[in-house]
């Protein structure tokens, strides 16, 4: 172990587990789908144990950790069935490419739509009041989650000078630990469970720094250190990395709280964004 097969690796193991990994087995088995869309903490959730029992339960199945387990059991899982639990659509190969691109359009603004559902109002004006009361604010992401970050950066300093982004996990680290209490810092990540989003965030809550999560999970490692958590609402698969609708949906939030932020602080930001604006205007044709 294991095997190609991480479902029948399990169902061939099963005597041998604890009282409590045979708990975790038997949701896993029966809901497969549905596990690779759940972070470790819905699922020790749904199985009624600790999130660590279910971090033992993957190293006992010779998994490195949880995203390597979903990564597996999604290779499991028929091609197929997988597909359709992913995007929602029956995949065929002798649909036309008219409806291929519909069924992408769809997916987006089912997305877009499901974020707006799941967007707390309460939420956005709290992470907006820090904002606005925070000496500095910073952005960081791993990975795909960063680009996200670098377009919030992008977008922010057109109307004020106190955003910054750091790209570097090691940088980012090291930033949190000079944070305080008058610093703010985003950490955007999709699954809430990426080891260095999580190490930053235990560092910054211990420096007494504010923290927002962008996630898609209201429980995960992450969310144990925000003071405010915004969730995005769009499926994205373990084989999935790079996921447009998930990457429209954080940017749709990161827009909600650009126009908020303006909209507060509109004579500010209308200022400094004619200052942006006129400062790059001869780099143009």
């Amino acid at each position: 172990m294991p095997s190609a097969n991480l479902l029948l690796d399990i169902q061939l193991s099963y005597n041998q587990f604890t009282k409590t990994e045979k708990k975790i087995a038997d949701f896993v088995v029966e809901n497969a789908g549905q596990v690779l869309f759940m972070s470790i903490t819905d699922l020790a959730d749904a199985c009624d144990v600790a999130d660590a029992s279910v971090y033992r339960f993957c190293r006992t199945i010779g998994m490195k950790g949880y995203q390597e387990f979903k990564m597996k059991l999604s290779l499991s899982i028929d091609p197929k069935e997988n597909a359709e639990k992913e995007t929602g659509e029956k995949t065929r190969e002798q649909d036309s490419l008219s409806s291929r691109m519909a069924g992408i359009l769809d997916s987006h603004v089912s997305a877009l739509k499901e974020t707006g559902m799941l967007l707390d109002e309460t939420a956005v004006e709290k992470a907006v009041s820090m904002m606005e009361k925070a000496r500095n604010i910073y952005f960081f992401g791993i990975g795909d989650s960063l680009l996200t970050a670098r377009e919030a950066h992008n977008k922010f300093l057109r109307i004020t000078n106190k955003v910054n982004c750091i790209e570097d996990p090691h940088m980012q680290a090291m930033s949190a630990s000079m944070a305080d209490s008058n610093d703010l810092i985003f950490i955007i990540s999709y699954s809430g469970s990426t080891k260095d989003n999580v190490y930053v965030a235990r560092i910054a809550r211990q420096s007494g720094a504010k923290i927002v999560g962008i996630t898609r999970f209201l429980k995960s490692p992450l969310t144990n250190y925000t003071d405010v958590t915004l969730i995005c609402g769009a499926n994205e698969g373990p084989l999935e990395g790079g996921s447009m609708s998930a990457k429209m949906s954080q940017l749709y939030i990161i827009d909600v709280l650009f126009q908020e932020y303006y909209r507060r602080n509109l004579t500010v930001s209308r200022n400094n964004n004619k200052k942006t604006s006129k400062a790059v205007v001869e780099k143009l044709y």
